[in-house]
């Protein structure tokens, strides 16, 4: 089968559409099928890239660690004559997913989208972020599902959320799986020794996109609050996006930072070594559709500390495999990680086997067969009983932009009202 991968996030970005993409592409080809992803430029992309098309784009939109894909007609017609697509998977509702639906109405071809984002979470990024602002990001997103053939949730949660905001067309959950034998073993002591960490520290781990999305502020104060009250106690952060000044800067503030490490993008060898050597994960972000880091320490046997979340209660189980907190309070998740620092030997063994054991059920063998499954079923029923109202979501995305204007209009005047001199309208 020839698979046709369209996302706006790619490596070498950091987050989990890219890993998902990634992770799948390559567990497909794997299996005897051929992949191709098209996917915008990222600073650092590979300049030998197989079966990877990359499309021109605006690094660091507005500020954030995203590229912005620049429209060219007819870019990718040659390169799609040649590789005769089965199916289109789209990534994301915008963008490069809009050009993805483009190129199913025109060739006849199956559309298939996984819903990988709470997309009203992001609207910061953009001019005049509101709360009409998010409820545009949520139509446009139903909207553009509706228009697919499939629809894949990564999450139980998701795929509930997705129905009642008006969803129509068939949703399956599939998760992004994870390749056990990646994080499954792993040397925690040779990362230590890498970022001068004792060997006897408690080691509180993050990996993940730095952003404001992410509740980063959140996390760092509890985490923050727990080091101070644990003067054994480490901070590691695998990563890089916006948010990395504010927590540097906390951290700071509270006297902190020899025992903060950010550490930046760590390839795979090092990752597993990094996992290894964290005694329990924090998380805190409410925007997930899954937690795909989640389930990569828990390969590792790393415990978690989250808060209750779509995506997240998927993987969590509290007083099981971690604590999972039905609210957003620091003292609690400072009291959990206390929680886990106190327990005996016996006890984290007990602990971090259940964690495995709860990895196991997100293998990415077992979610690539069932996606691939998917896509014989939608090819199968193709064509659609009704064709694509393409006119349709472009009408939506004019309405969008308008709402962008008209939001960055208020902002920009609102900015200006608030200069030294401006006129106070009395």
């Amino acid at each position: 089968m020839n698979i046709l991968m369209m996302t706006n996030t790619y490596v070498p970005h950091v987050g989990g559409v890219a890993r998902s993409v990634l992770a799948f592409s390559q567990m497909l080809r794997k299996m005897g099928h051929r992949v191709l992803v098209v996917a915008p430029t990222f600073e650092g992309s590979p300049p030998d890239e197989i079966d990877v098309i990359r499309l021109p784009a605006i690094q660091h939109f507005n500020g954030s660690d995203f590229s912005v894909r620049l429209p060219i007609p007819g870019l990718l017609s040659t390169a799609l004559d040649a590789f005769q697509p089965d199916i289109v998977h789209s990534h994301h509702p915008f963008l490069v997913g809009d050009a993805a639906l483009g190129v199913a109405t025109l060739r006849d071809l199956p559309l298939v989208f996984t819903h990988h984002t709470m997309y009203e979470q992001y609207t910061h990024y953009v001019p005049g972020d509101s709360p009409a602002m998010k409820r545009f990001a949520v139509r446009m997103a139903t909207e553009y599902a509706n228009l697919c053939d499939h629809v894949i949730a990564p999450s139980e949660s998701i795929a509930q959320i997705l129905k009642r905001c008006g969803v129509s067309v068939p949703t399956t959950v599939i998760p992004t799986g994870v390749d056990s034998k990646r994080f499954s073993r792993g040397n925690g002591s040779s990362a230590r020794t890498r970022y001068n960490i004792p060997s006897d520290a408690f080691i509180v781990g993050h990996v993940g996109r730095l952003a404001p999305e992410k509740n980063l502020s959140f996390l760092a104060r509890a985490v923050a609050a727990f080091l101070q009250c644990n003067a054994n106690a480490h901070f590691f952060v695998a990563g890089v996006g916006p948010s990395e000044p504010e927590i540097m800067g906390l951290f700071a503030e509270r006297g902190l930072s020899k025992r903060l490490h950010i550490v930046g993008v760590l390839p795979d060898v090092q990752l597993a070594n990094a996992y290894h050597a964290m005694d329990v994960f924090a998380f805190a972000s409410r925007s997930e559709t899954q937690g795909l880091v989640l389930v990569e320490a828990m390969v590792a046997g790393v415990p978690v500390v989250a808060i209750d979340a779509s995506g997240v209660r998927e993987v969590v189980v509290n007083n099981e495999n971690g604590w999972l907190l039905p609210h957003q309070d620091e003292t609690a998740f400072s009291e959990a990680l206390l929680t886990i620092a106190t327990l005996g030997a016996t006890e984290r063994a007990v602990l971090s086997r259940t964690c495995r054991e709860t990895a196991r059920a997100f293998s990415l063998k077992y979610s690539t067969q069932r996606l691939l499954s998917l896509y014989e079923k939608t090819i199968e029923t193709s064509p659609r009983e009704q064709p694509r109202e393409h006119s349709k979501w472009r009408q939506t995305l004019r309405f969008l932009e308008m709402e962008w204007k008209l939001w960055s209009g208020r902002a920009d005047a609102a900015v200006q009202s608030r200069q030294p001199g401006a006129s106070s309208g009395h």
